[in-house]
């Protein structure tokens, strides 16, 4: 039983005991009425000075509430004036209707009732919910200071029966906390790693007197360009250096470009070839260690894409700078022969090989595809090509291979090679490094032993944990590598003339019929394959295209727009067969056309839009296809836009395209 119960019951009102003498005298009267006068007079007594002491008491009561009732209102008004805070009143509408001298002071004391709320605070929510807390979690800056904003809604009384509400805002001043947040942000630890790109092939075009000169100019740039961090620079080996700076210098950085990427190619002290360099850059890390880690995959990616520029990695996300400079061609091939070496021990430590390429191949995919399972083929070992589907790219070479009963069985579906896989199975890739572009991601996931083999520049998708990885950047195509591994990988390499010939078409392909991305490397495979047996006018027929396929690229090329004077873009007509094949045609031959440094043509095809890039090396593709989600090489590069109409998609083109072309102006200025 709760106290206010045992009270009421034991210890009764007044009005209880005036009942009970009422009864009592009611008694006594009955009794003898003479003796019960005296008690009708008491008990009138008794109840007029019980209403008197109640009416008494009610009126100090009330008297007493209402001076109660002023004097929290003389403190709730005088709260409001004096209230330390900044202070803001407005209307549901966002209206500025009242606010304290403390909230005047933050505009230094400039008049602010004719504003909004929104004016000071973009993207408000307003809400007349009432008990509704609105609270910025955001620390808005106002001037030189920061402020969390809390706000409630107070409802006012009714007129013409409508409710109305105000909001009242409470400004929290948080600046120290902020001013030591930003503090504490610039003053962590960035990491980077720097690379002389092509070392060797640097020092053995030189002679002896310049190599230290050269040397020293590149240290003396470096230490010149980073002085004013007053970070450390050290240099660990004869060509990497270690970059320890603060993070607030970091944007000085990326304003200028990393302008020390122009800077060192100027150096010419008989170098038949530019000096360029490599970052990678670590921020954000949980500890300096990982600042490290971070900047060794940094690394790894630039020099992936083909070096000369500088990849910062930020946790999860990668940012990009240069990249602008064509590959050079290495001289050695000491690589290709350790390569070939592990590759067959690989192969001679699996049971099953499985070979993939990129889905929607092409005759580069196929050819290299096709070299390295004769390689597997001639070890004994049970080896199959993932191939989903044909297309008009490869059906000329897919239509020889499969009538020829040396390769019966070679090619397998999607499906058929989950049922092959196991954690012991070797899965080879080619010419493509991400997983979401290969005939089926899922193997990735269920073989612990991956080779990768690839010719484009890296991006920030890439197959990880691969045992072996072949990506050169400077090759023409993945059948350059793969044909180079055939070179090593046997005393004397045999290969049969289809094999050969789907090498060589796929150099053919990617090289433009030896026009671009041709080095030294790229004759000298090419010879080797001709010595295998290539018959180049078979080869050529694969290339062949019908008259409506012609007329369509033309056609393409006709329309074309030119932006900028010097690149072309155009779109494929609707509703016609192989347009990605047309659409990549037709861009070679806009570059044809005089004054045209770069194309760009786009296919659209169940609401996807394709788009294919090329370049004469002037222009970079793959660093604006990259904007757009896509990647490849200088020269060569695509990108797929998911959900998007085309025209959408052609302008979130040109954006690219201009964005490109404004950092390479101000990347040139700053330089």
């Amino acid at each position: 039983m709760d106290k206010s119960k045992y009270t009421r019951i034991f210890i009764p009102r007044a009005g209880f005991y005036l009942w009970i003498i009422f009864i009592m005298v009611v008694v006594i009267a009955i009794l003898e009425l003479k003796v019960a006068i005296p008690g009708f007079i008491l008990f009138a007594f008794l109840v007029y000075y019980n209403y008197r002491s109640n009416y008494i008491r009610q009126k100090e009561l009330t008297k007493y509430i209402e001076n109660l009732t002023f004097n929290i209102d003389t403190a709730t008004k005088d709260t409001l004036l004096r209230f330390p805070m900044p202070l803001l009143l407005v209307e549901v509408d966002g209206t500025i209707i009242w606010y304290n001298s403390s909230f005047r002071s933050i505009f230094g004391n400039g008049e602010q009732l004719e504003n909004t709320i929104k004016s000071l605070v973009a993207n408000i929510k307003l809400d007349s919910n009432e008990g509704h807390i609105l609270n910025i979690s955001k620390p808005l800056k106002i001037e030189e200071k920061y402020f969390n904003i809390l706000g409630n809604v107070v409802k006012l009384e009714k007129k013409n029966e409508k409710q109305e509400y105000i909001l009242m805002f409470y400004f929290l001043d948080v600046t120290d906390h902020e001013l030591l947040k930003e503090k504490y942000e610039a003053e962590k630890v960035a990491a980077a790693i720097i690379i002389i790109d092509n070392y060797d092939d640097l020092m053995q075009s030189m002679d002896d007197v310049n190599r230290q000169q050269i040397l020293a100019d590149i240290d003396r740039r470096i230490m010149s360009w980073s002085a004013f961090t007053q970070g450390i620079v050290k240099k660990y080996e004869r060509d990497k250096y270690i970059f320890i700076f603060e993070k607030r210098f970091l944007k000085e950085f990326e304003d200028k470009k990393f302008d020390i990427l122009d800077n060192v190619k100027e150096i010419s002290l008989g170098n038949k070839i530019p000096v360029t360099l490599s970052f990678g850059v670590g921020i954000n890390g949980g500890s300096l260690a990982e600042c490290f880690s971070y900047a060794n995959a940094a690394l790894d990616i630039a020099l992936g894409r083909g070096g000369d520029q500088v990849v910062i990695k930020n946790v999860d996300q990668f940012t990009f700078y240069g990249g602008k400079t064509r590959e050079h061609e290495k001289r050695t091939k000491v690589k290709a022969r350790v390569i070939a070496y592990a590759l067959r021990e690989l192969i001679g430590q699996s049971e099953d090989v499985l070979i993939m390429g990129h889905e929607n191949a092409d005759l580069d995919s196929l050819g290299a595809s096709l070299g390295i399972y004769g390689i597997v083929k001639k070890h004994g070992k049970n080896v199959h090509i993932v191939l989903n589907s044909s297309n008009v790219a490869i059906d000329s070479l897919l239509s020889k291979i499969r009538k020829d009963p040396e390769y019966d069985g070679a090619f397998v579906s999607r499906n058929e090679a989950l049922e092959i896989v196991n954690r012991k199975t070797l899965l080879i890739v080619v010419d493509t490094y991400r997983p979401s572009f290969t005939e089926c991601p899922e193997l990735l996931e269920y073989t612990g032993r991956i080779v990768v083999i690839d010719h484009h520049r890296k991006s920030t998708e890439f197959i990880k944990d691969a045992v072996l990885t072949y990506q050169e950047t400077y090759a023409s195509s993945t059948c350059e590598l793969v044909t180079e591994i055939l070179m090593y990988i046997e005393d004397k390499p045999n290969l049969s003339v289809l094999e050969a010939e789907a090498l060589y078409s796929g150099i053919v392909l990617d090289t433009k019929n030896f026009t671009f991305k041709t080095g030294v490397r790229t004759f000298e495979a090419a010879s080797f394959l001709r010595r295998q047996g290539v018959d180049t006018i078979r080869v050529k027929q694969l290339f062949k295209n019908d008259m409506q396929t012609y007329i369509t690229r033309s056609e393409i090329v006709k329309n074309a727009e030119i932006i900028n004077n010097n690149i072309a873009i155009s779109t494929c007509p609707p509703n016609i067969k192989n347009m990605q094949l047309i659409a990549a045609q037709a861009a070679d031959e806009l570059l044809g056309l005089s004054g045209v440094v770069a194309a760009f043509v786009l296919s659209s095809e169940n609401n996807t839009v394709s788009i294919s890039g090329r370049s004469l090396g002037d222009i970079n593709v793959q660093l604006i296809l990259e904007k757009l989600g896509g990647g490849g090489h200088l020269t060569v590069a695509g990108a797929q836009l998911h959900d998007i109409s085309l025209e959408d998609a052609n302008e979130k083109l040109k954006c690219a395209i201009i964005e490109y072309i404004n950092n390479d102006v101000s990347s040139n200025g700053n330089g």
